[in-house]
């Protein structure tokens, strides 16, 4: 593969390719870092070059960096039962994701590219342990948003999200993992899951092939099922539910969110009516949903993340020295207590490049935190 833009869009190479995944799957690097990490040297395979250093300045003497045997077997796995990476800003990458804070740059996919290119898709989450009548109101708003052309969005879990996949397959419908690619949880949906692949939708996740999910991944899933949507219709949850995280992250992501009532003696409502009360718009169907929805659109041009790599092909590039005064000065105005980045920036009166190259020091080393809304803290303190 050329890299360079196609008919389709942007395509990495299969070197870059190699060098990103690579760079995502080395310690302490996550998409924020990994973004930052190419601004300052180039491209990612002079970040990698330039990630011991980075971690040593912040404080930590090796750092791990996934190794060019790991990635290729990576990605051979993933070849193995018919899948692929796509890269931020390729074809096949969600449009609507790239407007996402913290949007990955690589996402496994199996399945159809063309399902995920679509821009026109709606999340639909709720509890795990549905009620029948919400396994029902699931299915009739799937099947009707499927038939009008819509692709219905969920995570592949026990209940809604299971009502609405199965309802949705003839149209095409995206399935967002917590864990690998290959890894099928709940594994009662296996069934589902291929039928998903094999039936033009697609299985999604960010994560690594083999990697089994922990709880703290399920929160990750569900800003990309967010993120990827125009606006999430939510169906029974409780006060506590995942489910409410989602909608959450789709009201930060300036996304529609949409409730169906439920009965307020049943706690699995309990969540969803809360929202309703403040403020998130009641639905009853297809046609609430879409009607609510009207003509809005994330449009496709305004800009979006992306990740270009002017510095790719030539030689590494030195991430700027930092003077230890100036570190020091980020140091002492940062603790525990979340700040905004522009805040920091503002204390100090340091160039803006100084305190992302010192901010991308301390991640790297382990010490930086970052939270929602591109705010930081430095861990325990430290």
């Amino acid at each position: 593969m050329s890299s360079g833009a196609t008919g389709r869009g942007r395509a990495l190479s299969d070197r870059q390719r190699l060098a990103w995944l690579r760079l995502i799957r080395s310690e302490n690097v996550g998409p924020v870092t990994f973004r930052e990490l190419i601004n300052h040297t180039g491209s990612a395979e002079a970040a990698l070059a330039a990630l011991p250093e980075l971690s040593r300045r912040g404080g930590k003497r090796t750092i791990r960096i996934a190794s060019q045997d790991d990635a290729e077997r990576e990605i051979e796995a993933l070849a193995r039962i018919g899948g692929h990476l796509r890269a931020l800003g390729e074809y096949g990458y969600p449009p609507l994701l790239r407007h996402v804070d913290g949007a990955p740059p690589l996402i496994s996919v199996l399945g159809s590219d063309d399902r995920l290119a679509d821009s026109a898709a709606i999340a639909m989450v709720g509890a795990r342990n549905a009620s029948l009548a919400g396994q029902k109101i699931a299915t009739e708003i799937a099947g009707d948003l499927s038939a009008r052309g819509y692709t219905v969005v969920s995570g592949l879990a026990r209940g809604i999200d299971a009502a609405a996949h199965r309802a949705a397959l003839a149209g095409g419908t995206v399935a967002v993992l917590a864990g690998g690619v290959d890894i099928i949880y709940p594994p009662e949906n296996r069934e589902l899951y291929h039928e998903i692949a094999d039936r033009g939708g697609a299985i999604v996740s960010e994560m690594p092939f083999g990697w089994k999910p922990r709880a703290r991944d399920f929160p990750r899933r569900n800003r990309l099922i967010s993120g990827m949507s125009l606006a999430t219709v939510l169906i029974e949850a409780a006060r506590g539910s995942g489910s409410l995280h989602t909608a959450r992250f789709a009201a930060e992501q300036n996304r529609e969110v949409f409730v169906v009532p439920g009965s307020p003696l049943d706690p699995r409502s309990e969540g969803g009516n809360r929202l309703i009360r403040d403020g998130a718009t009641l639905v009853t169907s297809g046609a609430d949903v879409l009607e609510s929805l009207g003509p809005r659109r994330i449009a496709e041009e305004a800009p979006g993340l992306d990740i270009e790599e002017p510095g790719a092909g030539g030689g590494p590039v030195r991430p700027p020295e930092v003077d230890d005064s100036d570190r020091g000065r980020v140091l002492s105005a940062l603790g525990a207590a979340p700040v905004e980045v522009d805040e920091l920036i503002r204390y100090t009166g340091l160039p803006a490049r100084i305190v992302h190259v010192i901010l991308l020091e301390l991640e790297l080393a382990g010490r930086l935190e970052r939270h929602r809304g591109q705010r930081i803290s430095l861990i325990d303190g430290r």
